[in-house]
């Protein structure tokens, strides 16, 4: 029987590539997105993978959400909270509105994801939790206090629950990509993403299909003795 795999933010970049990557591995996928209506209909249409709609933020909505998922598809086995958002500004001038966007989203979004699935891979005893956390979690950023702290704590997020999912056979780790082709990363003025190259060891920016193939590798059955991990898919810019 197919596993079912849930991505958040799974209609486009990272986490389109998440979701069309482990649909390939012979997944039964589903996608969450928080607005953009005309790129999850083109996801869909393209990878035939279905969207739901609903705000990670929101512990409610994600708790109907899943139970529409697994109405759809079956019971989880494998969550990727990939979803996540920016709302850059030097700290002084950061207000109040941006670090509790970032914070919900990032960090809360996925104890309200988590905690939605856990108790049925409890019972089941089986799961894989994989969260994309950032380089910028590692390292921290210039204008990035709240986005910065949100992947730090999605980190301390993994280790803790590794230890209590281990005896339930459920694995749970991070992956925490540098800087990635996407379509934001392609949007900065050329001369800003040369600087960013510049600081690639490998001389080149990431690719959304590579963390793909993380993801695919530790829900795979291969990666069930890896748990409470990071792997740090950065072309070599920061070593942790």
């Amino acid at each position: 029987m197919a596993r079912v795999a849930i991505v958040t933010g799974g209609s486009r970049g990272i986490g389109a590539a998440i979701a069309t990557a482990l649909k390939a591995q012979g997944c039964e996928v589903a996608a969450t997105y928080g607005g953009n209506d005309e790129a999850a209909k083109k996801f869909t249409d393209e990878t035939g993978i279905k969207t739901y709609k609903f705000s990670v933020a929101d512990y409610a909505a994600c708790k109907d959400g899943i139970a529409q998922v697994e109405s759809d598809l079956g019971p989880v086995d494998i969550l990727v909270n990939n979803a996540g958002i920016t709302r850059d500004a030097p700290f002084h001038k950061m207000t109040p509105e941006q670090w509790s966007e970032v914070i919900d989203t990032n960090l809360t979004g996925v104890f309200n994801m988590t905690h939605n699935v856990w108790v049925g891979m409890r019972e089941r005893k089986f799961g894989r939790i994989v969260t994309i956390s950032s380089i910028n979690g590692q390292k921290g950023q210039f204008g990035q206090a709240n986005y910065s702290a949100s992947k730090a704590g999605d980190l301390g997020f993994t280790k803790a629950l590794a230890q209590e999912g281990a005896r339930y056979g459920i694995t749970v780790n991070a992956i925490c990509p540098g800087y990635i082709a996407t379509d934001m990363v392609m949007a900065v003025p050329e001369k800003v993403r040369e600087a960013i190259i510049g600081q690639i060891p490998v001389g080149r920016l990431g690719e959304a299909d590579e963390i793909a193939r993380c993801v695919a590798f530790l829900t795979s059955d291969d990666a069930g003795f890896i748990t409470g991990s990071t792997i740090t898919a950065n072309g070599g810019q920061y070593f942790i």
